[in-house]
């Protein structure tokens, strides 16, 4: 007999491997999180507990040159990755369509959400506390397993329901946008600090 192992989901973990560059980001992040009374006003709104500028700044790389200084590593980590995924891009390159702040307060979460419209989404890690919340994504075929019996908890991870992930500063997570992800509650004493992006 013989099984294969069929329909892939990868998970692209890179480190950013320059510590300046993270730490003019964490100061960054920081100064939006004080400044951008438009983001904080749509964080209080929506129950984001503590800040995001994902609604209110677009233009964070033009604003600030630290996240253009961003951009050019993450673009060099979407490139190997879209060559992991086997994307015929037709000679073409995949670029950045959005990219903002997130600084979560001790018990904020993020629910489980895809991100429409875009090719690769990921996140930078910047400042994970111990006890931050981890990366947690969700098997793609689980809305079409209708009887299928839970798996095993040694299930291995090409099997598993869900799958976790807890970076570190300066890790880089990259995923196929329509991958189903969540950030579990930050049971950190501190603010759990991270840049998300899209590419389109």
């Amino acid at each position: 007999m013989s099984v294969r192992r069929l329909f892939a989901s990868l998970l692209y973990e890179g480190q950013l491997d320059d510590a300046d560059l993270l730490e003019e980001i964490e100061q960054s992040c920081w100064a939006l999180a004080e400044d951008d009374r438009a983001g904080r006003r749509w964080s209080r709104e929506h129950g984001y507990r503590g800040y995001t500028s994902y609604a209110s700044l677009n233009d964070l790389p033009i604003r600030d040159p630290v996240f253009a200084d961003l951009r050019k590593k993450l673009d060099r980590h979407v490139a190997r990755f879209a060559e992991e995924c086997a994307f015929d891009l037709g000679g073409r390159k995949l670029k950045l369509d959005s990219l903002w702040v997130n600084v979560l307060k001790p018990g904020g979460h993020h629910s489980a959400h895809i991100h429409p419209h875009s090719v690769v989404s990921g996140t930078l890690y910047v400042a994970m506390p111990a006890g931050s919340g981890a990366l947690k994504l969700e098997d793609p075929r689980l809305p079409m397993l209708m009887a299928a019996p839970p798996r095993r908890p040694d299930a291995p991870g090409d099997l598993a329901t869900f799958a976790t992930a807890t970076p570190q500063p300066g890790t880089v997570l990259l995923w196929e946008s329509w991958l189903r992800h969540e950030v579990v509650p930050n049971g950190a004493k501190g603010e759990r600090i991270s840049v998300s992006f899209n590419y389109r």
